[in-house]
């Protein structure tokens, strides 16, 4: 075995206990899979490309071009990970929060089918716990989970080859401390776009002048006995508590972006009539069913991958747990769009809910008060 794979066996450091009692089997898998990529043939390189991309916070998105242009590239990125207190909500509810670039969710990021993806992903020695990336797009080594595990002050560099058209999901997944890690935040998205661009299918191209990314999260916050959300010095602290919510599978908050109206007011999605979006949404944990009140999906890509045809005109998708999916639209009327977790008690209760601000002329063939409310 490789100094490379010895290297990943090291003690969990603060997760070491955690590991060994929780999850024997989840464990045993990661040994496993370092086992095996002992014998790698190095595959050369070195006539490619690279480019460097810098990855920006969601709900936005790097710059990047629909259609690839030229042969393959090296895409390279850097992401480091942060753990931190997030508050949820106006209650100053909080959670420790485990981050790929201090963001729930991470940074989506955009390369080309048959690019190769590069990245440097770094545990600064100001954390706690260890951490690795598992790319639900990439194949072997448990996504590149087994390859990349980093203690505190230490860093990983990947690179895998993206081989299927899609938007994918992308989480933490360090041996026996998965649940905690995704739930904490620790989850993102990369879009494989085909190399040719988007299209219905059939032959017709479909070019979006905005993409956004909305992450929906799940988190498990521990209660006292008055009811009143508890507060925890450390992750560490709030372990225990937070995994015995969790296992009632009934999350406190269901949020988009990290926090209960993170996606409204000034900070709602804004688009113009006549503009075409593309809305990728991930849920790494749960399933969830995204809704646009007042507009559809023209195209959805309900479990995200880009060779299946879309389907069409769509008033509510379903995106399974563990999945991210995509729909394009073309906004018709100006107005506020709510756009919601169609589990309404999750959306309304729970905060999973965004608002598109939408500005244009509008449009009476469309929609018209035939008589504004008025006593009979």
């Amino acid at each position: 075995m490789t100094d490379q794979f010895q290297v990943t066996r090291r003690t969990m450091l603060a997760g070491a206990a955690i590991a060994s009692a929780v999850a024997p089997i989840v464990t045993a898998t990661f040994a496993q899979a370092e086992e095996a990529p002992a014998k790698m043939n190095p595959t050369d390189l070195s006539h490619l490309p690279r480019v460097k991309v810098e990855l920006v916070k969601p709900p936005f998105v790097h710059e990047h071009t629909q259609k690839a242009e030229g042969g393959p590239k090296i895409v390279e990125f850097t992401m480091t990970i942060e753990e931190k207190k997030l508050i949820l909500d106006d209650a100053g509810t909080e959670v420790h929060a485990m981050t790929f670039d201090g963001s729930v969710p991470g940074p989506l990021m955009v390369v080309h089918q048959n690019d190769y993806v590069e990245l440097t992903l770094i545990n600064p020695e100001t954390n706690t716990l260890q951490h690795n990336i598992d790319f639900h797009s990439a194949t072997g080594a448990l996504g590149g989970g087994a390859l990349t595990i980093v203690n505190p002050g230490e860093k990983a560099i990947l690179r895998f080859k993206a081989t299927k058209a899609g938007v994918f999901v992308y989480h933490c997944a360090p041996p026996g401390m998965v649940p905690w890690h995704v739930t904490s935040g620790m989850n993102g998205a990369i879009m494989v776009l085909p190399r040719e661009g988007l299209t219905d299918g059939h032959g017709k191209e479909l070019v979006y002048d905005k993409v956004y990314y909305v992450g929906e999260q799940d988190f498990y916050v521990p209660k006292d006995e008055k009811g009143n959300y508890k507060k925890y010095e450390t992750a560490g602290d709030a372990y225990a508590d937070t995994l015995a919510v969790m296992r009632t599978l009934t999350p406190s908050h269901v949020v988009f972006n990290g926090a209960v109206g993170a996606l409204t007011g000034e900070n709602a999605l804004k688009a113009a009539v006549g503009e075409k979006v593309l809305i990728v949404h991930s849920q790494a944990n749960r399933d969830t069913r995204p809704h646009l009140i007042g507009g559809h999906g023209d195209y959805v890509w309900q479990t995200g991958k880009f060779n299946n045809v879309p389907d069409r005109d769509q008033e509510t998708w379903f995106i399974p747990g563990g999945t991210a999916g995509a729909a394009f639209y073309t906004f018709e009327q100006p107005g506020i769009y709510a756009y919601v977790n169609h589990n309404l008690i999750e959306a309304f209760e729970l905060g999973a809910a965004g608002h598109f601000a939408v500005t244009g002329d509008w449009n009476d063939d469309l929609m018209t008060a035939v008589l504004a409310p008025s006593q009979v």
